[in-house]
């Protein structure tokens, strides 16, 4: 039996062609021909089962057959913020396994001690993507350019707001606990520091915009760890 290939097609209800890329992978990797089946996801909660009607070296057509809506997997809203680290590839494998876990919007911080100034979304879009497809997930999430710490905590997120750091001088608590503790439909906003971890200002500067002071566990860890064992507390917290 052959399996079914997903193809991410922003709009797919209102659209009859396959995005460049994704047609040329249709059509010229995985051979896909007139009559044979596709699934499309539009990234905005749906599934759609298509039969492709025209394909070419460069285009591929279809016809929608069936429209899935799709169920969300958790409650609430979940927004990781986190400075990205100096080699990129670990922040690329983070969104690719905070993909597959489950999340709905990254932003990306420039803080004090950061190591990275710039980071190009467009391929970390196309890594979301990728990890969507690969997970089955019927929502793509948001990914936002680099934002500096000050405008970002700054901003009304109007959800229930988070710094992780590792000042023992300041009172924490651990994020799994506080996360139990709200109801799954909760929205959350969780905010990871850089390698060197936020500075002092910073934490103190988020505290006095409603974020409450968290640890993520007993171990120490790097940047990325941090990022994906934040979007699994939220996740196991949402689906208890």
């Amino acid at each position: 039996m052959k399996e079914t290939r997903y193809f991410y097609v922003p709009d797919a209800a209102h659209l009859q062609e396959l995005p460049s890329d994704e047609a040329s992978h249709a059509v010229r990797v995985l051979r896909l021909g007139t009559g044979d089946e596709l699934m499309l996801m539009d990234g905005q909660g749906c599934f759609y089962r298509a039969e492709v009607t025209v394909a070419s070296n460069h285009h591929c057509m279809y016809a929608i057959q069936e429209t899935m809506p799709q169920e969300r997997p958790w409650q609430g809203h979940i927004h990781l913020a986190i400075a990205p680290t100096k080699l990129i590839d670990r922040i690329e494998w983070m969104i690719e396994k905070a993909v597959e876990i489950g999340i709905d919007e990254i932003t990306f911080l420039d803080c004090k001690f950061s190591e990275r100034k710039v980071v190009k979304t467009e391929r970390l879009d196309k890594i979301a993507v990728s990890a969507m497809k690969q997970s089955r997930k019927a929502w793509k999430p948001v990914l936002h350019e680099m934002t500096s710490f000050k405008d970002f905590i700054t901003a009304d997120r109007g959800s229930d707001k988070y710094i992780a750091h590792c000042y023992e001088e300041v009172e924490r608590t651990f994020l799994f606990d506080e996360l139990k503790a709200l109801a799954a439909t909760e929205d959350v906003t969780i905010l990871i520091g850089p390698e060197g971890d936020f500075s002092m200002d910073e934490v103190k500067e988020a505290l006095a915009q409603g974020y409450h002071s968290v640890h993520l566990g007993t171990s120490r860890l790097r940047t990325e760890t941090a990022g994906l064992a934040a979007v699994m507390m939220a996740q196991l917290s949402k689906n208890e």
